[in-house]
């Protein structure tokens, strides 16, 4: 008898165990990897064609090699609470609002056609967002997160190493965006921007994860600013390839634009929905789709100690261009110290954070009014909405 052969019945069990653990669709491998675990060495052939004999049913299929457990269809996502025992109140500071919360079950309960657009910043990889991670980040042993040693006597910001994802973590990114993006759909009006910051390593699997959620790809908006991303020389042999950067040093940051389908023509979606396109600066000038942007400064990394913390200068000028007409309500699904809902205080737009971690969520109570007040050169407050030909 093959020692690696598992009955059906235990197969079957397993990919059912498998996919209502999880919070949502799986990928392929994904699942092989987690029968792998439940029940040891499994034939590849044999959990697909349990996938495919049970599909409809037992399990759902989202689109091609991403499933999900039939028992899902029906009954809700339970938020879970992992590092905390209970949801915080919400928070409210001029037009914004933070919620504690997980995103996907507190979307799933969102009016539809109740959100003008999205501006977020999400965990690229996921896996340096998760609890094991996070710990190791505040506990200053790093992970995944890249510690970089001081300069000139200034502590520098840890970033995620990007690099370090294998290619099942890979497949989760996909499967987690594709999910997403079917998630946030039905609240979303028709033509409703979604910007989406990514990075140069992974945005091709995030836009594809997006599109085929049944968003519109509308192009990417370029943050033209200096990261900590690539440019090492090759590690352990630093001497010996003095003049090798393994990479290239990443001078941009990809935001990916997307868009709910329109409802007719854009002038017919903008009279109905007040959206369909991105607001111009001033009369002459359109929105563009590269802003220069210095790095975050340290000024505002004390209001608000994130380790993915974008400035003001920077986001109010995104979230400027997200509400064509200065009507509607902004969405961040990953809120983190609150920043795009500052921004979108300063320049007057209506704005809902969600985050789940307790830590961070606490930090954007306190950062949110702090960095709605912020100015400095280059992010003195935009002009006001209702006034659509200043410049």
């Amino acid at each position: 008898m093959n020692p690696n052969k598992q009955s059906p019945g235990r197969v079957r069990d397993a990919i059912i165990k498998v996919l209502e653990a999880s919070e949502g669709p799986l990928t392929l491998a994904l699942i092989e990897a987690g029968v792998r675990k439940e029940i040891g060495e499994t034939p590849t052939s044999s959990i697909r064609s349990y996938l495919r004999l049970n599909t409809p049913g037992l399990f759902v299929r989202e689109a091609r090699g991403i499933y999900r457990s039939g028992a899902q269809q029906s009954s809700p996502r339970q938020p879970r609470l992992t590092q905390f025992e209970a949801w915080e109140a919400p928070f409210a500071h001029g037009k914004s609002i933070v919620h504690h919360h997980e995103c996907f079950s507190w979307m799933e309960q969102r009016a539809p056609n109740s959100i003008h657009a999205i501006v977020t910043d999400p965990p690229y990889g996921l896996h340096e967002y998760s609890e094991e991670q996070q710990r190791k980040l505040r506990a200053g042993r790093g992970g995944v997160w890249r510690l970089p040693p001081s300069f000139d006597g200034h502590r520098r910001s840890p970033v995620p190493r990007s690099t370090t994802l294998d290619g099942t973590q890979l497949q989760e990114v996909q499967a987690f965006f594709f999910v997403w993006g079917k998630t946030v759909l039905p609240a979303l009006v028709p033509g409703a921007n979604v910007v989406v910051a990514s990075n140069p390593l992974v945005s091709h699997i995030v836009a594809t994860a997006l599109a085929d959620a049944g968003l519109e790809r509308r192009g990417e908006i370029v943050r033209l600013t200096m990261t900590m991303r690539g440019g090492d020389r090759p590690k352990g042999a630093h001497e010996e390839f003095a003049g090798v950067s393994v990479m290239p040093r990443s001078m941009w940051e990809p935001w990916l634009v997307f868009r709910k389908p329109l409802e007719g023509r854009v002038q017919d979606n903008l009279r109905k929905w007040r959206t369909g396109g991105f607001r111009r600066p001033g009369e002459k000038r359109p929105f563009g789709d590269v802003i220069a942007s210095a790095p975050t400064r340290r000024a505002e990394r004390e209001l608000a100690p994130h380790p993915s913390l974008k400035p003001q200068a920077f986001l109010r000028q995104l979230v400027g261009g997200a509400l064509p007409l200065g009507e509607g309500v902004v969405l961040d699904t990953f809120a983190g110290a609150g920043s795009t809902l500052a921004a979108c205080n300063a320049v007057g737009y209506e704005s809902i954070g969600i985050e789940k971690d307790r830590a961070y969520f606490l930090t954007a109570v306190s950062a949110i009014p702090k960095l709605t007040e912020y100015t400095s050169k280059g992010a003195a407050r935009p002009c006001k909405p209702n006034s659509p030909g200043a410049s």
